[in-house]
C-alpha cells in the first residue's frame, strides 16, 4: 500500500523527524487512527516534502522520522494566477477555494465587495481564514499539489487588488460588452502572472469596476454565457491553465492546441 501524503504547512521537514501538532495530528490520529510504524509522506506547502515512519504517538502530537526527502516543482511551473473574489453567500468561497486549489491557483483574495451579501465580523475574520487555509490545504494533498495556494481577506475593491505585479489583469465584468476574454488575450506576450476579478452575486457597481480599471484590470465579457459567480473564476482558472499552465501537459506550445496527439 502507498504511504499517505498530508499537507503540514509551517512544519520544518529540514531535520531527521518531523513533529506534528495540532489539526493535522487529530486528523492522523484520531480520525485516521493511524499507528506507529505506518509509513507517510509530508509537504510542507512550499515545494519541499518527505517520506518517513511514524515513530511517536504522544497526547498532542507525532513524531515522524524522516527517511528520504525532495523538492518539488510548483503545481502549476512557472503560472502564478491570482483569484479575486467577490466574498459570495453561504459555503460558496468554500467551493471556490477547493476547486480553485485543484486547478492551480496561486493566490485567493477574498472581499466584501459592494454587493457581497455575506459579511464577515471582524472578530471572527481569523476563524474564517484558518478554515479557507485547512480547505486549501486538504484540497492540495487530494490534488497531489506540492505548494499551497495563499488566502488573503481584503475589506473593499481597493484592499483587494493593492499589492502584485501581474503581466495579465482581468475583470470579469457583466457590463462589458466589447471586449471579449478571447480579445484581451490576443496577441499579448505570453504572461507569467495573471490576477483575475469576480464580483458577487450582485455583480460588482460601477465604482468598484473603475478602479479596478485605473489599476490596470481589463474588464472583459465571457459572451452570451451567464455564469454563477462560484463557476465564473473557476472557469475562467481552467481557461488559463490550459492557455499557459499545466492543463493539457505534455503538448508542444509552439506546435498548438492537439498535435501532441498526432503521431
Amino acid at each position: 500500500m502507498s504511504a499517505r501524503r498530508f499537507m503540514a504547512p509551517g512544519a520544518d521537514l529540514a531535520g531527521e523527524s518531523v513533529r506534528i501538532e495540532g489539526d493535522l495530528f487529530r486528523h492522523m490520529v484520531k480520525v485516521l487512527r493511524l499507528k506507529i510504524d505506518t509509513r507517510v509522506r509530508l509537504a510542507d506547502g512550499h515545494g519541499a516534502e518527505c517520506a518517513g515512519i511514524i515513530r511517536e504517538i504522544g497526547r498532542d502530537h507525532l513524531t515522524v522520522a524522516v527517511e528520504e526527502r525532495h523538492a518539488v516543482a510548483p503545481a502549476s511551473g512557472s503560472l502564478q494566477i491570482t483569484l479575486i473574489q467577490g466574498l459570495p453567500k453561504g459555503e460558496k468561497m468554500e467551493l471556490i477555494l477547493q476547486k480553485g486549489t485543484e486547478l492551480g491557483v496561486s493566490a485567493v483574495v477574498p472581499f466584501q465587495a459592494d454587493r457581497s451579501v455575506s459579511r464577515i465580523p471582524a472578530d471572527r475574520q481569523d476563524e474564517r481564514l484558518r478554515r479557507w487555509q485547512r480547505i486549501a490545504a486538504e484540497a492540495a494533498r487530494q490534488a497531489g499539489r506540492p505548494d499551497l495556494p495563499t488566502v488573503r481577506l481584503a475589506q473593499g475593491m481597493e484592499g483587494a487588488i493593492r499589492g502584485g505585479d501581474h503581466d495579465l489583469k482581468l475583470l470579469l465584468w457583466e457590463e462589458e460588452r466589447a471586449t471579449t476574454l478571447k480579445g484581451a488575450i490576443k496577441a499579448r506576450p505570453r504572461p507569467a502572472r495573471i490576477a483575475v476579478i469576480v464580483g458577487p452575486e450582485g455583480g460588482l457597481t460601477t465604482e468598484e469596476a473603475e478602479t479596478a480599471r485605473r489599476a490596470g484590470f481589463i474588464p472583459v465579457t465571457l459572451g452570451r454565457r451567464i455564469l454563477r459567480t462560484e463557476t465564473a473564476g473557476i472557469a475562467l482558472l481552467a481557461i488559463l491553465q490550459y492557455l499557459y499552465g499545466d492543463l493539457g501537459e505534455g503538448e508542444n506550445p509552439e506546435e498548438g492546441p492537439g498535435s501532441s496527439l498526432t503521431s
